[in-house]
């Protein structure tokens, strides 16, 4: 193999297949991925803008059975810690988020062993009738297997059942890598990765837009990172042609801080910044039928994740209004709308805000205002 011909058929959009990807991964060098995979953004989204999103991560329940090793966020059944949100407490944090500009709440929890599906299908409801124009970016395809075992229904009927209910679009979560050998040691209590794939499968039969995730770092295998990637390429080139399937990929590094992974010290995080750029650079490298690349700046930082917008991504994520899950690990990385505008305009591009589809959004009022305020003090 050699590099160049790889790189002169990546631009091309050709599926590279593992071993090919892997040869990359380990022997170009992060100038040459970083130009190869910025040529191949620019063909795919060929614009000097780079989108951003305002919404809220919420979670439906911190009550989980599936013991990830990984996971500081989650309770036993019965702790006293334990907790089912409330409509009530729902209203509070999407009142805020409305008055924030975001209209889309990212929902989420445990595998609670006694919420099925009607528990979230009511949830839904209340919302939708309460805040109609909410956009529920909910669940993940461990949740809806959880679920689908609990009721002894197929994912499609689960998925179909939400989607009737209110849900719009599913996240990628729980995907960590799609290895079960990695998922047996990590996350036993999740679905294995074939699941994990079939229910997205699922979801993008129903044409319910979907977002692809991976976390990297800890004790997977430079073939399984590339078989991840392989898996979710081989996904979405089987989805329905009216449909968009995988909207966005979306990696980023295991945090480690207090999690079980590090106290057992079976892994902790030692991703450099020039290797989270390189993972970057090979996920869109890796998938040229996934339009949207997206650096999180939630764990990488904001200095990283501007150079990853000149190595393949185009999307800077949300603000994140809250966020507990990854930050209980140690993810503790923040931004405002205006900073996160900043940030991209620093980067040398266009701060674009979307909706979860990747539509444009015009600045709400409240934060336009900020940003002419903040002008006018420079002025004077």
């Amino acid at each position: 193999m050699r590099i160049d011909v790889l790189l002169e058929r990546a631009l091309d959009f050709d599926f590279l297949s593992v071993e090919e990807g892997i040869f990359l991964y380990e022997n170009a060098s992060t100038a040459e991925l970083m130009h190869v995979a910025h040529a191949l953004r620019m063909k795919q989204v060929p614009s000097n803008k780079v989108t951003w999103i305002i919404d809220r991560n919420s979670n439906t329940t911190n009550v989980c059975i599936a013991n990830c090793k990984f996971c500081n966020f989650f309770r036993k059944p019965g702790h006293e810690e334990a907790y089912v949100t409330t409509i009530e407490e729902y209203k509070v944090k999407i009142d805020e988020l409305y008055k924030y500009g975001g209209n889309q709440l990212l929902l989420q929890g445990g595998h609670h062993p006694d919420l099925g599906l009607e528990f979230y299908c009511k949830i839904f409801r209340e919302l939708k009738a309460l805040y109609p124009d909410l956009k529920l970016h909910a669940l993940g395809p461990p949740e809806i297997a959880h679920i689908a075992k609990l009721e002894g229904m197929t994912h499609t009927e689960v998925l179909s059942a939400l989607k009737e209910a209110g849900l719009d679009s599913l996240p990628g979560a729980g995907a960590e890598i799609l290895s079960d050998r990695v998922r047996r040691l990590i996350s036993k209590g999740k679905c294995g990765g074939q699941e994990w794939l079939d229910v997205m499968r699922a979801a993008h039969q129903l044409d319910i837009t979907t977002s692809a995730t991976m976390m990297f770092g800890h004790i997977e295998t430079n073939r399984e990172i590339m078989e991840h990637l392989v898996a979710i390429r081989q996904v979405q080139s089987e989805k329905p042609a009216s449909a968009k399937g995988f909207l966005a990929f979306i990696p980023w590094p295991f945090q480690d801080e207090d999690t079980m992974l590090k106290r057992l010290k079976r892994a902790r995080n030692t991703v450099t910044g020039d290797e989270y750029v390189r993972m970057i650079a090979m996920s869109r490298i890796m998938l040229p039928n996934v339009i949207n690349i997206q650096a999180s700046w939630l764990t990488v930082g904001k200095n990283i994740a501007q150079v990853c917008l000149h190595s393949g991504a185009n999307d800077f994520g949300s603000i994140m209004i809250e966020e507990n899950v990854v930050s209980a690990a140690g993810a503790a990385f923040r931004f405002t709308a205006n900073g996160i505008q900043d940030a991209i305009r620093e980067a040398g591009y266009i701060p674009q805000l979307r909706d979860q589809q990747y539509g444009e959004r015009e600045l709400p009022k409240n934060i336009l205002q900020q940003e002419l305020d903040k002008e006018t003090m420079i002025v004077d």
